[in-house]
């Protein structure tokens, strides 16, 4: 038997994305794949993609993992959380980037 845990945060995160989407059905997977991308940043470099504001398509290899972004995290920011988006540390252009919770497309 598996079993699904929502958290409190994840749950945040569908209500967040149905209300932008009108789809409680994408609300859910997306909010997952939130999920499951989050812990793949803190752990290390995650590869995924989402859609940008102007529509392209973004193959994105990322982390939070504090080892290596470091020395390009001065700790003094509010959490991108606040407004509903995911903030990663972009590997390949060595800066900060974030996207909305919606536009996620896939995590590999």
């Amino acid at each position: 038997m598996n079993t699904l845990v929502i958290t409190n945060q994840t749950a945040t995160r569908m209500v967040v994305i149905a209300s932008r989407t009108n789809s409680e059905l994408i609300a859910g997977a997306k909010a997952m794949m939130i999920c499951e991308l989050k812990n793949k940043l803190h752990n290390g470099v995650a590869h995924f993609l989402y859609t940008k504001k102007n529509g392209e398509i973004r193959e994105a290899w990322g982390t939070t993992n504090p080892t290596l972004a470091a020395k390009y995290t001065n700790g003094r920011g509010c959490s991108r959380e606040m407004y509903a988006t995911t903030a990663y540390f972009d590997i390949e252009k060595s800066a900060w980037r974030s996207f909305r919770w919606e536009n996620i497309v896939k995590v590999f």
